[in-house]
Formats: structure tokens, sequence, C-alpha cells
């Protein structure tokens, strides 16, 4: 209880008050929890919704806030956000747009090695602002199979190549006027297709570079071509154009040979060491050990052959959401350590499996006991917006893994479509029986199994823009929360949490209420 003279003129309780605050003698009082007094009480298991941090004294800016961490031992990022493995979320559009905006992307594993190498080449091969995959087609193909592809793909131009693929020759460059005005849906394009094409050779422009020469020629595309004439790359007037409306994105991620960061997953099983190695190959800078439960032999196994097979590589492990779990995968080789079991939005494992950890109560202990270590953990699943992200941090995670926040972004795989009047793409879950038939079930270790339980869901996900707009804005949502509660970087946030300077309160759930919008006959939320 505060020592404190009620009777007193408001003047004189004031300075009480201020007096006790210098010396933090309320900080028990007003402040709230430390996170270990929270985490150490009662049986109950807490996400983030059932916490709210304590509100500090604003000393610095919200643009003074940095919030560059380490994703793993070896890597360190701008922008605390990593795209999950999923393969309704990560592929090379996302991979790159993650890079861009300094923060990862890990390519999935639900496809072929192929597959997954290719997405690689294709992110780590990326210059900023060119077309990720330059749209193409043979000399051969006719003005129907362009607007087959315009239909699909959205794209109304294509660059003319030999095979039709990026990688060949180039012939020449449909635009729409050379065909808007074709009746003949057969004329093959070699027939309208413009010849005189202004190149620029590879490696000899950045997105600056390309605007202007786009300007000086007043032309909308600009193919780079290697020495023997083959298509590499792609500039459009209409990209750079729209890539300057965006927030500014500030330095992207790049590894030492100056392209752009992108890890990639794997599973357990013998044959993922040939799919490691291959992806090793084509330039991947970390690798996700993918399971839903990360504390088995397969895993162990798994980061001891990296470890010795490929030393150089950062290795992230998991999942985990326990102090035991942590410790023995540290041991083991883990570079990081991927936090969270059945808290994402279209995950069942707890419901199906009854096994499972409150997000928040996970990451902290997680982070706690990983920290001795000096190993950086990621949380994994529950995030929906940038509250989350903030909490999660102040609790001790190093970076934030989003599948469900970026998942119906432009970058995101597959194709919009149009359900009950809003445009919405595809999500699913890699514990969903949709997924399992294409090989997820061995994220779950039941690939071997004649009965599949699924863990997840498939549905659909508003279209939400771009992630190259959308990080910007969501990150300056949690400089200000860093502000408000105290902490000028992540370092200082995992300082004052080690420290018991952090304080938390738990939410009734009157006050998750209160906390929300309420008491309103109608509202617009736009969160920017």
């Amino acid at each position: 209880m505060l020592n404190i003279d009620t009777r007193a003129s408001p003047d004189v309780v004031y300075l009480q008050l201020a007096q006790m605050a210098a010396s933090d003698a309320i900080e028990p009082w007003m402040g709230g929890s430390t996170a270990l007094q929270l985490f150490s009480t009662g049986t109950q298991t807490r996400t983030y919704d059932d916490l709210i941090l304590g509100a500090r004294k604003i000393t610095f800016g919200a643009h003074e806030v940095d919030l560059s961490t380490q994703l793993t031992r070896g890597i360190r990022l701008r922008t605390p956000l990593v795209s999950s493995p999923m393969d309704t979320v990560t592929e090379a559009g996302m991979a790159v747009a993650m890079a861009e905006v300094g923060g990862i992307g890990i390519i999935h594993y639900n496809c072929s090695v192929e597959h997954q190498v290719e997405q690689v080449c294709i992110a780590k091969r990326h210059v900023p602002g060119q077309v990720l995959i330059p749209p193409t087609l043979p000399p051969t193909a006719t003005v129907k199979d362009l607007l087959a592809l315009k239909a699909s793909t959205g794209t109304s131009s294509v660059c003319i190549t030999e095979s039709g693929k990026v990688g060949a020759r180039l012939l020449g460059l449909v635009c729409v006027g050379d065909y808007g005005l074709v009746r003949d849906l057969s004329t093959p394009l070699s027939a309208i297709m413009t010849t005189d094409v202004q190149t620029a050779a590879e490696g000899t422009l950045d997105a600056t570079k390309a605007a202007e020469a786009l300007a000086a020629s007043r032309k909308g595309h600009l193919p780079i071509v290697n020495a023997a004439g083959e298509l590499t790359s792609l500039f459009t007037r209409a990209d750079l154009m729209r890539a300057a409306q965006l927030p500014p994105r500030g330095a992207p991620s790049l590894s030492s040979d100056g392209r752009l960061l992108v890890g990639a997953s794997v599973g357990t099983r013998d044959s993922d060491k040939e799919r490691l190695r291959q992806l090793v190959e084509a330039g991947i800078d970390v690798v996700v050990i993918d399971s839903s439960q990360g504390w088995s032999l397969f895993q162990l196994d798994m980061l001891r052959h990296i470890k010795r097979e490929h030393p150089g590589l950062q290795i992230i492990a998991g999942n985990v959401i326990n102090a035991f779990q942590v410790v023995e995968l540290i041991e083991a080789g883990a570079d990081a350590l991927r936090v969270g079991m059945g808290s994402g939005s279209i995950c069942t494992t707890q419901e199906v499996c009854a096994v499972g950890r409150g997000q928040a109560e996970a990451v902290f202990e997680c982070a706690r006991v990983a920290a001795k270590f000096g190993v950086p953990v990621l949380a994994d699943g529950g995030v929906q917006n940038g509250g989350h992200i903030t909490k999660a941090l102040a609790l001790g995670a190093s970076t934030v893994m989003c599948g469900s926040l970026f998942a119906g972004t432009e970058e995101a795989p597959g194709q919009y479509v149009i359900v009950d009047g809003v445009r919405v793409k595809k999500y699913r879950g890699m514990g969903s029986l949709d997924a399992m038939t294409q090989g997820s079930e061995q994220r779950y270790l039941s690939d071997t199994q004649s009965l599949k339980i699924a863990q997840g869901v498939s549905g659909t996900v508003r279209d939400k823009g771009s992630v190259r707009r959308n990080v910007p804005f969501l990150m300056q949502a949690v400089r200000q929360g860093f502000q408000d509660f105290g902490a000028r970087s992540v370092a200082d946030a995992h300082a004052a949490l080690a420290a018991g300077e952090l304080r938390l309160r738990d939410r009734t759930g009157a006050a998750l209420v209160e906390g929300g919008i309420h008491d309103m006959h109608s509202y617009t939320k736009q969160a920017w």
C-alpha cells in the first residue's frame, strides 16, 4: 500500500507520488508484475491477448527505436519479421519481398525438390525493382495464348523468346498496342511482335538507373539480357512507378555476396538430406527444420547431420514450447529456435491432439532459457496485429514468424478469386488434409501412417495488398509500442525483461472488450 497523506493538498500528494516514482517505490503497486512473477503463478497458460504491457515515461521518439535483431546466431535482420514456410505463404515472390523490407522469407518444402530449388534460385538472383519472373511465350504462340496468359496472371505484355522461357534468346516484345486490334486470335505472335527492342546488359542496371533509361527512351519495358542475348530479367515502367508510391523500405537483407537473404525449410527424413544438399548449392542462407513438434530423435539426427555436412549453414530448429526441448536442441547445434505449437489461425493441433501451450508463455520460457546460451528464438504463430508482434518481442523473441498475417497478400502464392463478392486467396494449414496430400504429413511425423489426422484447416483470406506496403506500417506500430513501454531497441526490451523492469498485467474478459472497439453503431477499421 502507498504511504500517502490523502488529507494533504493535491500539490503535496503529487510531490509525494513523484518522489516515490523516482525511488521506484511506486513501481510494484502501479506497474504490475514482472514476466517471471506472472508466468510463475497459477496453472493457466496465457497468450498475447491475455496480457497488457505497462507504460513507462517517454524519453525518445518512435523514430529512434531500433528494431534490428538476430535471426540466428550468425544472421542479423533490420526488420524482425519472417514469413512462414507454408505453401500458401512463401515461395520466391514472398521471399524477395520480405528481404526487400529487411526481413526474410523461408521457402516451403511441400513440393518437389526441383520446384523448391527453382524458387530459391529465382529469389537469390533477383535484383530489387525487376519483375520477379518475366512473362514469356514462344514465337509460335498465338494471340489466343497471350489472352489466356493475361486472364490468368493479369500481364498485358510478354517477352518472346526462342523456347518461350526465361534464359532463352530474346526475339521480341508483344504489348497491348501490337495485339489490341487483332481480330484473328490464331495469329502467331511472331507476326506482330516488335523486334527492335531496347535492352540492357545483365548486371549493369539497378532500379534507379533502369527508371532513368525507361524515362529517356519513353518505353514501357526494358529487358535484361546476358552476353548471348538470352533474357534474364525485366524492368517495367509500371512496376517502377508503383514501387515509387510505396513507403520507404530501408536497406534490404543481403548476404555477404550482396544477394538477397533467402531461407528454406526441410523435413527430418533421409530424403531431406539430399534436398538440403541441393538447396545449399542453390545458395540458401539459413535452413528451418520444419516439424510441428521438434523434440524428436528425427530432428536431433538431422541437426547433427547438417552441422557435420554443412558446417557453415545456419539452422533454425523447432518447434518448441518448453525449456527441456530448448536445451536439447541447442546442445545438438541449433542456431535459433522456433517457438509455438498449435497457436496458428489455421492450426488445430491443440484441439485435435490436446498438446500445446499458450503462445505468450511459451515464448517467454523458451526465450529465457535460450538466452543463457546466446541463441535467439522466433515466435511462431498466434500473431494477428502489431500489438502481438510488440508483445512477442517484449517477452524475449528476437523475431516473429508470420503466416496468416502475410497470407492473401500480392506476394503470397496463388491467384486471387472472387468469393461472395470478396477478393480472396487460398490459405491452408500445413496440417490440413489438403496440404498433407502433397506431402506435408512428414512435418507431423505421419507420412508412414495409413490413417491421416488433420491438424489444420483450409480456407480463404481477404486480399491484403502488398507486403512491401504493409510491413513498413506494421513496424511503425511496433516502434510506437516500444516507445510506450520504454524500450529503444529489441536488445533494450530483452534487458528490461531480464531485469524485471518490464511490467505486465493479466487482462480480464471485460478489460479485453474495453481495450478493443466498442459502443459504436458502425465503424470502419483501417489500420493504415
